[in-house]
């Protein structure tokens, strides 16, 4: 059974250079978010129904500051992101980029903070409904697991827009579903990758009904929740270093990592709870 949703504010990380950190971080309420918890799962909805969700710099600042608020909170040890069940996210918001040019997008680092999550220690479920286009596809490959919606359609419409993906798509992409796929999705601007066929592809991990997507989501995240966080965190660590290096140096990484599990507390108890076959009581030190 799924932990009763507590709903709490979280505390964003101040930051004097954006507007969202003018009042006290306890009191906040977010323009383009919804924040609550689930037990040990911190769960982020993106919140722009009348744009499906376009993603705006401003939402980013506001997702990344709960993002930052959630890995810091040693009650989360999971995060569930999600959108609405007609849209995760329809693409990047184009009236906000179109009047935009090179030396200015280029002095600002435009769609830089967009990559932020991914310095997210703490496992990260995207729990897609709908359209996940653009940099809404982006931002689900961003996270480290993807559940879908039996509805859920991906792509990256960006050539039919005179330009390219800006966020990921063709680095993510390729390596999620491989070059034929990714090339013919990117070069056709096509979005008509269903949930199904981006679960075969290996883009997508499960596809569940609409409806049940977000508490599989989340019940999955509770069960990362509830394991040895310093364990997770290096597992996911050492998942992502082996896009990273070359198989040698990955495998060394690995190693040196699983070494320095042994001088934690949960390595111990794990171990000792296996042998006297009882369930392990991490304490995630």
């Amino acid at each position: 059974m799924l932990a009763r949703p507590t709903v709490r504010l979280v505390a964003p990380i101040r930051n004097p250079a954006s507007r969202f950190f003018s009042t006290s971080p306890l009191s906040m309420e977010y323009k383009y978010l919804l924040v609550e918890t689930r037990g040990k799962v911190g769960l982020v909805t993106l919140n722009r129904p009348k744009a499906l969700n376009a993603l705006c710099s401003d939402l980013f600042h506001e997702l990344n500051a709960v993002m930052e608020s959630f890995d810091n909170d040693q009650n989360v040890g999971a995060i569930v992101l999600t959108g609405s069940e007609k849209a995760f996210a329809a693409g990047a918001d184009i009236k906000e980029m179109h009047n935009t040019n090179y030396v200015e997008n280029y002095k600002t680092n435009f769609l830089g903070h967009w990559t932020n999550i991914t310095n997210i220690r703490k496992p990260i479920i995207a729990a897609v409904n709908g359209f996940a286009l653009g940099g809404g596809c982006e931002l689900a490959m961003m996270c480290d697991i993807i559940y879908a919606g039996e509805k859920a359609k991906f792509g990256q419409p960006e050539i039919k827009l005179g330009t390219i993906p800006g966020a990921g798509g063709t680095q993510r992409l390729t390596r999620a579903v491989g070059k034929s796929k990714a090339m013919e999705m990117i070069l056709t601007g096509s979005w008509n990758l269903s949930a199904e066929e981006a679960e075969r592809a290996g883009l997508v991990s499960k596809v569940l009904p609409a409806d049940k997507l977000v508490d599989g989501a989340v019940k999955t995240a509770s069960k990362i929740a509830e394991l040895s966080q310093p364990a997770v965190q290096m597992a996911k660590e050492a998942v992502n270093q082996a896009y990273e290096v070359n198989l040698q140096s990955g495998l060394l990484f690995e190693r040196r990592l699983f070494h320095s599990t042994f001088g934690t507390h949960d390595q111990r108890e794990g171990m000792k709870a296996f042998i006297d076959k009882r369930p392990a009581q991490f304490e995630h030190k």
